[in-house]
């Protein structure tokens, strides 16, 4: 969500923090703001993107070598300059920056107006600010101990990075539920949100864990201790992410060069852990747990979002291939109503960031239950990383759209190795039938792009379509998840109302809602349901509903009564929604540049939705 950068050496640090500001402006923000300590400590905030920020700070002074950066998005207060971060303490001593909700600031407020406190927004964080600097005051105790006290007063989700116009030597960042990490180069530091802002500067990092602080001095020396006051060591890793992973190179959008890379991607996230031709799959995760897993009573998959639509793939393959009954649970209600977990269950998280909030509330109510938790993330060093038994990356690199495309297939891609390797050393697949499999997962990529060679086909069928004010989607079997995540993609990115139903379930509802004016997308490539979607197909055109259908190549029958026809490669229907996706994803772009929305910024959305 919000995205921080901070930076102490003997370098500008201006424009080490705008640059980094718009490497994080993909996670979503509405207003943005640095604070800079040089023999005074001068903040710049503004509503707007950050190259209202830069308009805004020209000419000013901007020549320190210590500084905070934030874009902020909005929970505490509207989006205005006043709420926007740094955020300064009454004296005028201490900034600070914050993503996260600090959920007993009200008592904390209340406490501090009392004392004299005056409050020139309506955030939680200016509450934070001066909580630490009241606790300095009576307690006289050195910055870094005041943000310790501070911190366990707090009850909430935070990432914080602080500077003292006292101490202009020193840097504090803290975490607890929001991610940060500690870039370290020759004399100098970087902390941020995410590795994005600190890949151009060093590729030396610690990853803060839970309840962590870190005080860092110009000197290079730096210190990690946990809110108990407990010096802790890390290992510093090396990141293996490359500046051009994160740049748009040829593509007009991140969200069109993430699409375009699925292919390449979805090789990544096979390569080394499955042979066709030897006929085996190994996850090391679950090779490690094999046993606990063959004797699970039941799996229980949770997320968010399109990452709950794969977990949802997720349950139709395992169920399908291993034979073990598998729930799909949205983790904000998981955490909230008292499930039942047993020793007995097996968990797998999934998370694109591995920063979710309510995904990592619900890993630890399972963990809390002794359940085996495995997690599926796409972020080397993240929270569910770390916080699950085993799990798998999915190698998908870097994804900067705010609307997931090649994290969504990368996921599926995992879930397809994960119950193969289970249904195999269950027995309840034929080696034949799974050699079948492997081999067509190996096809997969030459197959997408076939896919993308459609995509000028696709852009014309979208400007048929640019100004419809809904659009059904509608899919059986494998397809029915896929167009959930079609339609989530077309409300994401274009502002369209769109839903995702059984194609079954079209007459229980959703069929009221047809007529001339009403697009309806058919997912009808398995041939399983086919007969039962061609009647579905004929309903809606009974009602005059204009049918985009997506069908196997050759298809003739559907061809001769939709009013358009996207043909793809024919694959297995375990593996089809890797195929079937990409035609959705490219539909939902093109509706949405031909609306002038902001396709890889959509509004109100943010990448990591690190808190509730």
């Amino acid at each position: 969500m919000c995205g921080i950068v901070a930076y102490i050496g003997n370098k500008e640090a201006y424009p080490i923090l705008i640059k980094g500001l718009k490497r994080l402006e993909y996670r979503g923000y509405d207003s943005a703001g640095v604070a800079l300590l040089d023999r005074d400590l001068n903040i710049y905030k503004k509503q707007g993107k950050v190259s209202v920020l830069e308009e805004f700070a020209a000419g000013k002074s901007l020549g320190a070598t210590v500084g905070i950066g934030h874009t902020r998005w909005a929970t505490h207060g509207v989006p205005n300059d006043a709420n926007a971060h740094p955020h300064l303490s009454n004296s005028g001593n201490i900034a600070l920056i914050h993503n996260g909700i600090i959920e007993n600031y009200g008592p904390i407020k209340e406490v501090l107006l009392k004392r004299g406190y005056v409050f020139h927004s309506e955030t939680d964080t200016e509450v934070l600010v001066n909580l630490i600097e009241e606790v300095q005051k009576q307690e006289n105790v050195s910055l870094d101990e005041a943000v310790r006290i501070a911190l366990n007063e707090v009850i909430g989700a935070y990432a914080i990075v602080v500077i003292d116009k006292n101490n202009p030597d020193v840097l504090i960042a803290a975490r607890k539920g929001s991610p940060l990490v500690l870039g370290i180069g020759e004399q100098e530091f970087f902390v941020a949100s995410d590795a994005s802002p600190i890949i151009e500067f060093t590729k030396n990092v610690i990853y803060l864990d839970e309840e962590e602080y870190v005080v860092v001095h110009r000197n290079g020396s730096f210190t990690i201790r946990n809110l108990g006051n407990v010096v802790k060591s890390h290992a510093i890793q090396t990141l293996e992410m490359n500046l051009e992973a994160i740049e748009k190179g040829n593509f007009e959008h991140y969200m069109l060069k993430e699409i375009y890379e699925q292919p390449k991607v979805i090789e990544d996230s096979f390569r080394g852990r499955m042979n066709a031709a030897g006929g085996w799959v190994k996850m090391g995760g679950i090779t490690e747990y094999n046993n606990r897993i063959n004797k699970a009573d039941r799996f229980l998959i949770t997320a968010c979002g399109t990452s709950w639509h794969s977990g949802l793939l997720g349950e139709y393959i395992i169920e399908d291939l291993a034979r073990v009954p598998v729930e799909v649970e949205y983790a904000s209600e998981f955490r909230y109503r008292n499930p039942i977990v047993k020793e007995s269950d097996f968990i797998i998280a999934i998370s694109q960031s591995g920063e979710t909030a309510d995904t990592l509330a619900a890993i630890e109510l399972a963990k809390e239950r002794q359940a085996l938790v495995y997690g599926i993330c796409n972020v080397i060093g993240s929270s569910i990383a770390r916080a699950t038994h085993a799990g798998s990356y999915t190698h998908a690199g870097p994804e900067i759209g705010v609307a997931s495309t090649k994290a969504f297939s990368t996921q599926v891609s995992v879930l397809i190795l994960i119950a193969l390797q289970i249904a195999q050393s269950k027995g309840t697949i034929a080696q034949s039938k799974l050699r079948q499999i492997l081999y067509e997962l190996e096809a997969v990529p030459e197959k997408i792009k076939e896919v993308l060679a459609l995509d000028e086909e696709i852009k014309k069928i979208a400007a048929v379509y640019k100004d419809a004010n809904n659009f059904l989607y509608l899919g059986r079997g494998y397809n029915y998840p896929v167009a959930m995540e079609g339609a989530l993609k077309l409300k994401e990115i274009s502002y369209i109302h769109a839903e995702g139903y059984p194609a079954a379930e079209m007459k229980h509802g959703p069929i009221a809602l047809i007529d001339e004016e009403m697009p309806v997308v058919f997912l009808a490539t398995n041939k399983s349901a086919y007969e039962k979607i061609v009647s579905n197909i004929q309903e809606v055109k009974a009602r005059k509903g204009k049918i985009i259908a997506i069908v196997n190549k050759g298809d003739t029958q559907i061809k001769a009564i939709a009013d358009h026809v996207i043909e793809v490669p024919e694959v297995d229907e375990i593996i089809s929604p890797l195929v079937t996706i990409v035609p959705l994803q490219l539909l939902a772009y093109h509706i949405a540049i031909m609306r002038g929305c902001n396709v890889d910024q959509p509004r109100n959305l943010a990448k990591s939705v690190t808190v509730e």
